[in-house]
């Protein structure tokens, strides 16, 4: 969008102001500190890893652990068959272009740091067994894909299904806080919304920064690697300076000219690299091994999704591998699944959560498999221990210690460098999108120098953390800044499943709730009924007038056919029709007062505390399987025998079906 379009209003009117000022001014102030006062800050992220990881490393097991439980738990519950947006929806997109955007959310910095370098490190010092063995090796892989596998997806599953399910099918702002309207109403845009998105941005920019902290360096390792350029906190700075400038310069020419094509060019190196090495390696193994490691994966997943090796502790093990991966995918998070959000409408939940979970997973399996089998392949039965030496040193050297023990080494180190240029440039620069959004009001596109502010400030926070310690803070601050959006996505999860029972309840009353039949008279009277709210006497007199006699009806006509039939006046006020069949299941039909709260709206005074004497009551049907939730007041004789007779015709068709 152009920025004279962007401009119809003044840039301060486009903030959103009580989220874009708390954000920045947090994030500034990280920066600020984490330069000025090094050796503090890298005390402080390192206490505050040590904190999440030692005294709350449960809670957070315990969350991603509920996140998976939960979208599964919906996909395949009744709530499935909801559409992210209006019932009619169709999706936006085919299930192959769907699944190709799914597939391309998969592609990431991580794949390309840890694919080579983390099954090395966990074969050579595993948790709980002996390093450099092939259970070990075994174990590696298997850790490996717990890591990369559906637990990160529906971590971000929870926050897309909430932004779409929100936006597309009620109408509320594609934003974190809209999750919470269920619980807090039209709070969400007070305070309250305005800190949780706040947290939500806090969240995003620390897993940017961990993304191109991590990117960097390995950029560094491959200009080592090809050129010779020292590795060192300097070079990453200035490499981070200047990649951001370059996604800057894509923020400027628009998403579809700038994000658009290389993300494009992204997809295909990476599949061209990930082919390489598939072809080149040991192919048929790597196929036998991604069998065995997806199966394994599989039959171990419930075990390790609890284990805080509480029994068998390395001190360190857990917050620096499975609370960093789960603290970055919660950080991560807000991003992703605004991405998974925008290209799902029309959906329904069902085929959103098994295509979110499954198509982005299989692929980082493939990619995990070829390049970390292909790794331990070599050191086991190729004899390159100096791998192993190589990862010990420095981690982000693997990828291209790797390729160099592959043909064409040059030309594929060169290209994987290109890529991990590629994937900081579009994480940057989409990334600062998503922030954007976040901290906008939303009316209109914002200008473009707001996302280069967010681009920008999201390279000085890598920058910062670099220089604070390198790789442990980009952990610790990733690990600290997650676990408050983790209480706001036990929310979001609370606010989803409370909007989707009402959404289902709403679907399953106008599909099956009992109406009064159509009346030719006049249909003022009907609408008087409907508007009216009857006290308990009055109930009790329309019971005793009009169902009563209905009832006897019924009664002196099945009597007439040889049938055992009872007719019975309780204390309250009901009367209730009992046929007896035998040895089988009686039917009973009542009619009894029942009380109910109407809407606030038909009240005088919805705040007073009514009495007793004061309540209302509807006339509500009751079957043996107990209330139907159904008001017949009004209803006429004939329209009373006519509703026993259906649901006569329903328990015979039952006792047909159970015989």
């Amino acid at each position: 969008m152009t920025e004279e379009v962007t401009s119809s209003k003044p840039p301060k009117a486009l903030i959103l102001a009580p989220v874009f000022y708390p954000s920045a001014g947090i994030a500034l102030l990280l920066v600020a500190c984490s330069i000025l006062f090094r050796e503090q800050s890298e005390a402080v992220f390192q206490a505050a890893k040590n904190w999440v990881a030692f005294d709350a490393g449960w809670f957070t097991v315990l969350a991603v652990a509920g996140f998976l439980i939960f979208v599964v738990g919906i996909a395949f519950s009744g709530f499935g068959r909801l559409k992210l947006g209006p019932d009619h929806s169709k999706p936006d997109y085919s299930y192959a272009t769907w699944f190709a955007m799914l597939f391309a959310a998969g592609m990431g910095i991580g794949l390309m740091f840890f694919g080579v370098a983390e099954p090395i490190m966990h074969y050579t010092s595993p948790p709980v067994a002996e390093g450099l063995t092939m259970d070990a090796a075994r174990q590696a892989m298997r850790i490996t894909f717990f890591h990369w596998g559906i637990h990160a997806w529906a971590i971000y599953a929870v926050v897309a299904l909430s932004l779409a399910y929100f936006s597309y099918r009620h109408g509320l702002p594609l934003r974190i806080r809209s999750a919470l309207y269920p619980l807090v109403g039209e709070r969400i845009h007070g305070p309250i919304g305005h800190t949780v998105d706040t947290f939500a941005v806090l969240g995003t920019i620390f897993g940017l920064a961990t993304s191109l902290g991590l990117g960097v360096i390995q950029i560094n390792s491959g200009f080592s690697y090809l050129f010779g350029i020292e590795s060192s906190v300097t070079v990453q700075v200035i490499l981070i300076a200047v990649i951001t400038l370059i996604a800057t310069g894509s923020v400027v020419s628009g998403l579809d000219k700038g994000v658009k094509i290389l993300s494009e060019l992204n997809m295909l190196l990476a599949v061209l690299l990930l082919a390489f090495v598939l072809v080149a390696g040991p192919t048929v193994y790597l196929l036998q091994t991604f069998v065995q490691n997806t199966g394994m994966y599989i039959s171990n997943i419930f075990s390790m999704t609890f284990n805080l090796y509480a029994y068998d502790p390395k001190p360190g093990w857990i917050g620096g591998w499975t609370l960093f991966y789960w603290g970055w995918w919660i950080a991560w998070s807000p991003f992703v699944g605004m991405f998974i959000a925008r290209i799902s409408r029309g959906r329904t939940i069902r085929e959103f959560v098994v295509g979110v979970l499954m198509v982005p997973t299989g692929f980082t399996f493939l990619w995990m498999t070829i390049y970390g089998n292909t790794a331990l392949h070599m050191v086991i039965n190729g004899g390159y221990t100096h791998l192993i030496e190589t990862v010990a040193v420095d981690s982000s050297v693997a990828l291209f210690e790797f390729l160099q023990n592959m043909p064409l080494s040059s030309i594929t180190s060169a290209i994987a460098t290109l890529l991990v240029v590629f994937f900081f440039v579009t994480s940057a620069d989409s990334g600062a999108l998503v922030i954007d959004m976040l901290t906008s009001k939303g009316e209109e596109e914002s200008p473009v120098w707001q996302r280069i502010f967010w681009a920008i400030l999201v390279g000085l926070l890598a920058i910062a953390l670099l220089v604070a310690g390198g790789l442990t803070s980009l952990q610790a601050g990733t690990i600290a800044a997650a676990l408050p959006f983790t209480i706001v996505m036990i929310l979001m999860c609370w606010g989803l499943a409370k909007a989707m029972s009402m959404d289902l309840a709403k679907q399953s009353s106008i599909r099956y709730a009992r109406v009064a039949p159509g009346h030719t008279g006049d249909w003022r009277h009907r609408l008087r009924a409907l508007t009216h709210q009857p006290k308990r006497r009055e109930v009790i007199n329309y019971i005793r007038r009009k169902a009563d006699p209905a009832l006897e009806q019924v009664a002196s006509e099945l009597r007439k056919r040889g049938l055992e039939v009872e007719i019975k006046l309780g204390d309250d006020g009901r009367v209730a029709l009992q046929v007896g069949h035998g040895e089988e299941i009686d039917f009973v039909y009542a009619v009894r007062p029942q009380p109910y709260e109407p809407p606030s709206f038909m009240l005088d005074d919805p705040r007073r505390r009514r009495q007793d004497d004061e309540r209302f009551y509807r006339a509500e049907v009751f079957l043996r399987e107990g209330g139907q939730d159904y008001d017949v007041m009004g209803w006429s004789e004939d329209d009373l025998i006519n509703d026993v007779l259906d649901q006569y015709q329903r328990h015979i068709h039952f006792l047909d079906v159970i015989r």
